[in-house]
């Protein structure tokens, strides 16, 4: 990865104009995209482990090479770690990335979020945290819907409950998702990241040596999930 990264330039100009709008129609409707199977047989593999599992469970979505799955594993040792990342080729490479001192309980996996999130709330899993770290914002306005807020699957973010911990290098995506939260009377809180703050992806560092200023969201989203409509329509 370079070690130079350019800041986020986009045609928006604040908070989509048309975000209300899509976040209260898929709220409204379920997600009827069909499963695909190799995405139902990775959870299978994973629940089998919850299922099993009395403790609190976190995610860390879009893992990456699972820099960050290991960092939070290190974190908190009484917890389940569950880093999730679609690309074979960036979880193969998590040795590289793995801290020797860190590892207590966690897994990695190979799955497509928009199938795992609809599987997991269908287990009625219930989160204690749920990381989004990096890199998804899709800057142009054209490309609302390819931001996770802004897809069919966002209910079922909100349906996992847990405390929301999200970062980027672009403001507008996370004050955003902090609207999509409102819609939902769930507060959000967007701090920056200080420069020398330890960062805990590959992404991450690559910013921080770029100059760019950091941003972290947290939310702490109902634990019933009873706020929103699509899951109960199904």
């Amino acid at each position: 990865m370079n070690q130079e990264s350019r800041a986020v330039t986009t045609n928006q100009h604040g908070n989509h104009d048309d975000l209300v709008a899509v976040v209260m129609r898929h709220l409204r409707s379920p997600f009827r995209k069909p499963i695909q199977e190799h995405n139902r047989e990775a959870f299978a593999q994973v629940q089998k482990l919850v299922a099993d599992w009395q403790g609190p469970i976190i995610l860390d979505s879009c893992c990456g090479v699972g820099e960050s799955t290991a960092y939070i594993a290190e974190q908190n040792p009484n917890a389940l770690v569950i880093g999730v990342d679609k690309s074979a080729h960036r979880l193969g490479r998590h040795a590289h990335y793995q801290n020797a001192e860190a590892g207590q309980r966690y897994i990695l996996v190979r799955a497509d979020l928009h199938d795992f999130w609809r599987l997991a709330v269908e287990a009625h899993w219930q989160l204690d945290q749920h990381y989004i770290l990096y890199p998804n914002p899709w800057p142009k306005a054209a490309h609302l819907g390819r931001r996770w807020h802004g897809s069919p699957v966002w209910p079922y973010v909100l349906g996992l409950g847990g405390r929301l911990v999200m970062r980027s290098n672009w403001v507008t995506y996370l004050t955003e998702v902090a609207s999509s939260l409102a819609l939902v009377n769930c507060s959000a809180s967007i701090s920056p990241l200080l420069a020398r703050h330890e960062p805990i992806t590959p992404f991450e560092r690559k910013y921080q040596r770029s100059g760019q200023q950091l941003w972290e969201l947290h939310a702490q989203l109902p634990e019933d999930g009873r706020y929103f409509s699509a899951i109960e329509a199904e």
